[in-house]
């Protein structure tokens, strides 16, 4: 990667900060993602017990990184250990987090039809009072739409969802139009430097360039490299060598791929783009 790449501002639109494997250690993984030229990232969480650690997390370290925001959600995989009282319970953390300029929206959520065990109906009722919520709010979601892409789409379309993200996208051409359609952006990060990810480069190549966003969802999905070059698991730093192969996947410069992918996810969560700004009405950012 290039020196000038550090001279660049990179935005992580999924990254799970409160993760264990980042204990003791938060504060270095965030200056060193700063220092790579990281200037935004986004905390998505993913069940109840996470809601106030982010918020704190959020505004903790918000003095080393101003870009750093959070999302309130119950993700998939951790709906055994929910209640259905959750969601009221998530309603409430929503009205009192609007006034916090670090809540940008509802994430992770969404349906995940490839691990086993988990029971389809319980899923498909967690993620559709989660979408209430955005609907009633009015506030972007943070999609997981791992082998469910089709069955979101159909409940998106019920509702008037503002924008939001498709995370770790790895969908059809078909299926990504189609949430482009909605409004929505869509994920791109490590997965797409493995050689034998003929799909997803396929999509970094082909979709419109405002559809794109870029992302780590660290500690998980490691770019290629990471075990050849020793390293333990994803991080935020790395997100800028991760975007330069996009970059070059996609055949545009680093210069024109960053400033594509920050005025994208800006656009996908108004309250981000106007903490960034500070624009008092989120509803104009862009």
């Amino acid at each position: 990667m290039s020196d000038a790449g550090t001279e660049l501002a990179w935005v992580d639109t999924h990254c799970h900060l409160d993760a264990p494997e980042f204990d003791g250690t938060l504060s270095e993984i965030i200056t060193s993602a700063v220092d790579k030229g990281v200037k935004a990232i986004l905390l998505p969480t993913v069940q109840a017990s996470d809601w106030e650690q982010a918020k704190n997390l959020a505004n903790q370290y918000g003095n080393q990184i101003p870009g750093l925001v959070y999302t309130l959600g119950i993700h998939p995989l951790y709906i055994n250990q929910a209640q259905e009282s959750d969601i009221e319970i998530l309603k409430n953390q929503i009205e009192q987090s609007l006034d916090d300029p670090r809540f940008v929206g509802i994430g992770e959520i969404g349906l995940d039809y490839f691990v086993e065990g988990l029971d389809p109906q319980r899923q498909e009722y967690f993620f559709h009072r989660q979408l209430d919520l955005a609907q009633q709010f009015q506030l972007p979601v943070i999609l997981h739409v791992r082998r469910s892409q089709d069955a979101i789409l159909k409940a998106l379309r019920k509702r008037k969802v503002p924008s939001g993200i498709a995370h770790a996208f790895n969908g059809s051409h078909q299926q990504a139009e189609q949430f482009i359609e909605l409004g929505f952006k869509l994920g791109f990060g490590g997965a797409a430097t493995y050689d034998r990810a003929l799909q997803i480069r396929r999509l970094l190549q082909e979709l419109a360039l405002e559809s794109i966003v870029t992302e780590t969802d660290a500690p998980d999905i490691p770019p290629a490299w990471l075990k050849e070059e020793g390293g333990q698991f994803n991080e935020p730093a790395l997100l800028p060598r991760i975007a330069q192969q996009l970059a070059d996947i996609r055949g545009i410069s680093e210069e024109v791929f960053a400033k594509a992918v920050w005025q994208n996810a800006m656009h996908a969560l108004p309250r981000w783009s106007s903490l960034m700004t500070g624009n008092p009405n989120p509803q104009s950012a862009s």
